[in-house]
C-alpha cells in the first residue's frame, strides 16, 4: 500500500507484529497510522493513544483468511485517526502524528487496548514511536538492518526513502484509557524496562513482519539511543486508570516517575466527565478540586514537589467532547453524566483540543526538546494561553480556589 498524499502531508498504514520482550513469546499484531510531511523532514512526532477499543471484531480471523487471498488486512479497517484527527495542529511546525492500534493479542484472550491500567499498551506506543524514528514509514524494516548487509533482501536506499524524522523527539498523548497508557510511554525506555521487570512485564521488544517465517529486528536495547523515541512532553485528555491485582497493575509507578521528569506535562479534564473523575470508573480519578484527594494528577504533581505537571478543567467538558468524529462506543462513557449541556464530539471542545496540541508543539525549537527550566515552562506562551477563563472559542475553564485556571504543585 502506497502512502496517500494530501497537499504537503502523506498518510500511511504500517502493519507489524511487536513481541514485548525478545525472551518471552507474548506479542501483538498492530497497525500504525501516521501523518508526515512529504519532504520527510518532521521536527518531531506526536504519538497518540486512542481511548476506546476500535475494531474488536469477532470475525477477525475469517476476514484475515479472506484478506490473505485478496491482499487486504482487517487491521486496515481500524482507524483511530478518524476519531482524533488533529492533523491541522502539526502543520505549522512541520511535525508528524501517529496512532497505534492492536486488533488482537496472542496469548491474551482479549486485546490489550481497552484496559486503562495495562502498561503493555504504553510499551506498545513507545515501541511504535521508536519504530517510526528508526525505520520511518515502511513495512520492510528488515531490509535496512545492518546485519542483512550481505543478504539479497538488503536495501540500503530504503532507509533514506522511508525515514521522515530529523530528530527522535516524541510527545506522547492520549485520551481516556489512552491517556493512562501515554503516562507509561512518556517515561522512556529505561523506565519501561525497569518497572517492567518489577511488574512481571519485561520490555525489550523485537519487531516481526508477519506471523509465519517472519523477518525480525534486533531487540530494542541494542539500538542506538538516537534510534529510540525520546519523550519530550506528555498530553493527557481525561485519563482513565484501572487496576486489578496482578492482571491490571495501573500506572501509579509511572506517574511517580513523571513527578520528577523535567519536561512539559499537561492534563485536561471536563467537569461533566464522570468517567475520569468518578473513582468508581477510574482508580484513582484523574483530578479533583478537593484538596488532599488522591488522584492521578496529585501522583504526578505531589504537593511541594515542584513537578512540571499542570492540569485544567473544562466547564461542560465531557468524556467524548475531544473526538473529531462521533462514536457510539465512546458515547456510552458519558451516559452517567448529570450535565445536560456537555460538549459533544466534533464540537468546540474538539476544536480546542487541536489548538491545545498546536500550542504545545509551539513550545519546541526546531528538531529539539524543550530547552528551558521549570520556570521557563511555567512562564511559557502555552501556560499563558491555557491559564485563563476562555483560551479558545466558547470553551471556558473552571476557576480554581487559587484564583487561577491551572492546577500545579509549587516547589517546597
Amino acid at each position: 500500500m502506497k502512502p496517500i498524499r494530501i497537499n504537503d502531508y502523506c498518510f500511511d498504514h504500517i502493519h507489524i507484529w511487536v513481541q514485548y520482550d525478545w525472551q518471552i513469546p507474548q506479542f501483538v499484531e498492530v497497525v500504525i497510522e501516521v501523518f508526515y510531511p512529504k519532504e520527510r523532514m518532521a521536527n518531531g512526532l506526536v504519538m497518540f493513544n486512542h481511548g476506546f477499543l476500535i475494531g474488536n471484531d469477532l470475525l477477525f480471523y475469517p476476514k484475515k483468511v479472506i484478506g490473505a487471498l485478496l491482499d487486504d488486512n482487517p487491521l486496515f479497517g481500524i482507524n483511530p485517526s478518524a476519531y482524533y484527527n488533529y492533523s491541522e495542529a502539526i502543520v505549522e511546525k512541520n511535525w508528524a502524528m501517529a496512532f497505534v492500534s492492536a486488533s488482537h493479542a496472542q496469548v491474551a484472550g482479549m486485546p490489550w487496548t481497552d484496559i486503562g491500567g495495562s502498561p503493555r499498551v504504553g510499551q506498545l506506543a513507545y515501541a511504535a514511536a521508536s519504530y517510526l524514528v528508526k525505520y520511518g514509514a515502511t513495512d520492510f524494516f528488515y531490509k535496512v538492518e545492518p546485519e542483512g548487509r550481505n543478504r539479497a533482501l538488503f536495501d540500503a536506499g530504503l532507509a533514506d526513502q522511508s525515514r521522515f524524522m530529523v530528530s527522535n523527539n516524541v510527545i506522547f498523548a492520549g485520551h481516556s484509557v489512552g491517556g493512562a497508557h501515554a503516562q507509561a510511554a512518556a517515561c522512556g525506555f529505561e523506565t519501561l524496562q525497569e518497572i517492567g521487570r518489577q511488574s512481571v512485564r519485561p520490555f525489550d521488544p523485537v519487531i516481526f513482519d508477519r506471523e509465519i517465517l517472519p523477518n525480525v529486528s534486533e531487540r530494542m536495547s541494542t539500538w542506538d539511543p538516537s534510534e529510540r523515541a525520546d519523550p519530550v512532553g506528555l498530553l493527557q485528555l481525561s485519563p482513565v486508570d484501572q487496576n486489578m491485582l496482578f492482571f491490571i497493575p495501573g500506572m501509579e509507578p509511572y506517574r511517580k516517575v513523571l513527578a520528577s521528569k523535567q519536561m512539559p506535562i499537561a492534563m485536561v479534564v471536563g467537569d461533566c466527565d464522570s468517567t475520569c473523575l468518578d473513582p468508581k470508573n477510574s482508580n484513582p480519578p484523574a483530578w479533583s478540586a478537593t484538596a488532599g484527594a488522591d488522584t492521578q494528577f496529585t501522583q504526578e504533581a505531589p504537593a511541594g514537589s515542584g513537578s512540571w505537571a499542570v492540569a485544567a478543567c473544562v466547564e461542560k467538558g465531557s468524556h467524548c467532547g475531544y473526538l473529531t468524529e462521533q462514536s457510539d462506543l465512546c458515547d456510552l462513557a458519558d451516559k452517567g453524566s448529570t450535565c445536560t449541556e456537555a460538549y459533544r464530539s466534533n464540537g468546540e471542545e474538539s476544536a480546542m483540543t487541536a489548538e491545545l496540541i498546536r500550542q504545545f508543539i509551539n513550545l519546541y525549537p526546531v528538531a529539539e526538546g524543550f530547552t528551558g527550566s521549570r520556570d521557563d515552562w511555567m512562564k511559557s506562551e502555552f501556560i499563558k494561553w491555557l491559564d485563563r477563563e476562555n483560551p479558545f472559542g466558547s470553551v471556558r475553564l473552571k476557576k480554581l480556589a487559587s484564583g487561577r485556571y491551572l492546577d500545579f504543585a509549587a516547589p517546597a
